[in-house]
């Protein structure tokens, strides 16, 4: 499998990452590790997971999907070869539950954090450590406008940035990242990283599809000019760009019917959209998750997309969508879909 170079992190990471957040609630811990094993049998080096997981996050499932990572065996054999990234959640009024309610991006909470991680996941390092969403008031999941906020707390940058540079020094952490960021968001901490001689943010994991390309409006220039790379989340849209809800070919453990609230990338111009891309993607004698899938490995902004799999079928296929020439023709294909109905899934 292509390898990727992220500024930071010290070995080529595979252009798949393996998400995890179904492992403990849509997968159990027997199926999450035969997954795990046949992912790192074809080439895949890469996981990605958090400290929430898994999906939807609840009282008594929180933690679940890392200490389900630090009980797969192959993780601690090849631990050298595997790069393993985690993510510290950020304020949520929702997740009252977790360090007591209290969740501010500073010291405490992420020391605290941190060390709740590595004791699940019995490692002594994380390879990529991630802000799962920012501590300020700003327009993220599925949020395109931003509103201004009347009264805000918030952790200052510099005192993540300064807790997160202790954990690099303790080599519990190697490299750091950033998660459902704006462009504003990545070039504060890239500038206050500079200018106090404080870790420079290696990746940021945004969402990016067929059905939402927001990036390339601000990131991507930041990803070309800063060397930022994305980790591409949802690239198949909650499975929806797999075709299998248009096709009726879905089953009642399918994600969308067992959690009926992830709705971001099934609203009508969505749905539309859709099914214009799975017409595309038959012209080609492709399937629309090789579609879908091939357009996001052919980004040069790309660092690792980051695929779901509940079954060993979805990851091979998934892999296998590796092969496919994603071709000038077909991005020429792709942009005039994009320019007809442009990210109808933010």
């Amino acid at each position: 499998m292509k390898k990727n170079t992220i500024n930071g992190v010290s070995q080529a990471v595979s252009e798949i990452c393996l998400g995890t957040m179904t492992f403990g609630e849509q997968n159990s811990e027997k199926e999450s590790h035969e997954i795990l094993d046949l992912a790192l049998e074809m080439g895949v080096n890469f996981y990605d997971t958090a400290e929430m997981y898994p999906i939807p996050p609840k009282a008594d499932t929180f933690n679940r999907t890392e200490e389900i990572l630090g009980r797969w065996n192959k993780f601690h054999s090849n631990r050298e070869k595997i790069i393993m990234a985690t993510k510290v959640i950020g304020p949520s009024q929702m997740m009252n539950w977790v360090r007591a309610g209290s969740l501010r991006l500073d010291k405490k909470n992420i020391f605290e954090a941190v060390e709740g991680s590595l004791k699940r996941l019995q490692t002594d390092y994380i390879d990529l450590y991630q802000i799962h969403w920012p501590a300020r008031t700003t327009n993220f999941f599925g949020q395109l406008n931003f509103k201004e906020p009347k009264n805000e707390s918030t952790t200052p940058i510099k005192e993540t940035l300064e807790a997160l540079s202790t954990l690099v020094e303790q080599n519990k952490v190697k490299a750091i990242g950033l998660s459902n960021e704006t462009p504003w968001g990545i070039m504060s901490f890239l500038s206050i990283a500079k200018e106090f001689n404080l870790p420079i943010v290696s990746t940021v994991q945004n969402p990016y599809s067929l059905l939402n390309r927001t990036f390339e409006i601000g990131c991507s220039e930041i990803s070309f000019r800063e060397g930022v790379k994305l980790l591409s989340y949802s690239p198949m849209g909650f499975g929806v760009l797999s075709g299998k809800y248009l096709e009726k070919k879905d089953t009642p453990n399918s994600r969308l019917n067992l959690f009926s609230q992830y709705t971001r990338y099934s609203n009508p111009s969505a749905i539309k959209a859709t099914q214009m891309y799975l017409d595309l993607a038959k012209s080609y004698g492709l399937t629309l998750t090789e579609l879908s899938l091939a357009f996001c490995y052919s980004r040069d902004f790309m660092g690792s997309t980051i695929i779901g799999a509940t079954t060993k079928e979805q990851l091979i296929e998934n892999v296998n969508a590796t092969k496919v020439n994603f071709t000038d023709e077909m991005n020429d294909h792709v942009n005039k879909i994009h320019e007809l109905i442009p990210n109808p899934s933010p």
